[in-house]
């Protein structure tokens, strides 16, 4: 279920580190880029495909970048599951936001449900060259 939390923004900067801190965090080896296909092709699936999404005119999937993919946009991906029963509503925004802030750079997400692990989780990717960067910048997140 979705949480709406009433707080103050320094109680949601407070609610928001202690869950940045409890969730479980993934960095995901490789080089990540997205697969077209159109609309009327969905993709195979298959085990290395990490996300599948589309739109009104094709399919974009997640996958590792082969030489098939070189002149494709580069990312590096890591990922969050939280605790069940944890209060994470706006956490996408902010910690993008923090992203934005130190890293210049935008992030893309895309999330996901599990209920056997606390729900919804989350793919996050920026471009490979921030990588090391980013996991920095949460890692002092996870620490302050």
């Amino acid at each position: 279920m979705v949480s709406v939390s009433v707080e103050t923004p320094q109680q949601t900067e407070e609610r928001l580190r202690r869950v940045i801190a409890m969730a479980e965090i993934a960095v995901h080896d490789g080089v990540w880029c997205f697969e077209e296909s159109p609309a009327d092709r969905p993709p195979a699936l298959t085990a290395d495909i990490l996300a599948v999404v589309r739109d009104s005119e094709s399919w974009s999937r997640l996958v590792p970048l082969t030489q098939e993919h070189r002149d494709a946009e580069q990312f590096g991906i890591f990922s969050f599951h939280f605790p069940p029963e944890l209060d994470n509503s706006g956490f996408v925004g902010w910690l993008a936001t923090h992203l934005k802030t130190e890293l210049g750079t935008g992030v893309f997400v895309i999330c996901g449900s599990n209920r056997t692990r606390g729900g919804i989780y989350d793919y996050w990717g920026c471009p490979i060259d921030l990588l090391d960067e980013a996991i920095a910048v949460i890692n002092t997140l996870r620490t302050s």
